[in-house]
């Protein structure tokens, strides 16, 4: 799963990076513990390209009464996606990038529990794979978002048996719906070379 990331790289640089047009309304950073129903950055695809833009991290159904109506989606996990109603039509037509320069798991008994920084070696931004759907109406409409999350690789096995979808810029276009079909085939685990785990403090 992933239950909290960080972010420290610049609005322009996210805009530069994922070569998106940002919006006015972005998040701020840095900020290195991001929690569920935070705002967060997210790269979609939009109807002139892509949008860096701003949503809240918890996917609400359209059928939702209120924002707190069920569980809170934070992750949506790839095996069940496409049959899950929640997460249904978001995979197939939704799907959008969530920028994150690490993310968070923890070891240890309740009370006692160690974080562990997940990050890219070289320490370049992750583009975590992400669904997102639009809640309520008129000025109560608000864009949420979820991260896809799969069986972890070896490097991260021994601190949790999940986690989050990091895909590689190469990927990008086919996961936004820019390069056809097949994205269900990105929903895998990252090469073992791609991330490095450390532990680190984090109240």
């Amino acid at each position: 799963m992933c239950g909290r990331f960080a972010i420290t790289l610049p609005d322009d640089a996210m805009a530069r990076l994922f070569r998106a047009q940002p919006a006015n309304d972005l998040p701020p950073v840095p900020n290195l513990n991001i929690r569920p129903t935070d705002p967060v950055h997210v790269v979609r695809q939009g109807e002139t390209g892509r949008q860096l833009c701003q949503m809240r991290w918890g996917f609400v159904p359209h059928w939702a009464r209120a924002l707190n109506d069920g569980p809170l989606l934070i992750n949506a996990r790839a095996e069940t996606l496409a049959e899950k109603p929640a997460f249904r039509a978001a995979a197939r037509a939704r799907r959008c990038l969530i920028p994150a320069s690490w993310f968070y798991e923890w070891t240890g008994e309740k009370g006692a529990k160690q974080p562990w920084k997940i990050a890219a070696p070289d320490d370049t931004p992750l583009a975590l794979a992400g669904l997102w759907q639009d809640w309520g109406e008129a000025e109560a409409r608000q864009a949420t978002c979820a991260i896809v999350t799969c069986a972890a690789n070896e490097t991260l096995a021994p601190i949790h048996h999940r986690m989050p979808v990091v895909l590689a810029e190469e990927d990008w276009p086919l996961w936004l719906g820019e390069a056809g079909h097949g994205a269900a085939r990105l929903m895998r685990p990252a090469p073992e070379a791609l991330l490095r785990a450390e532990k680190t403090d984090l109240v």
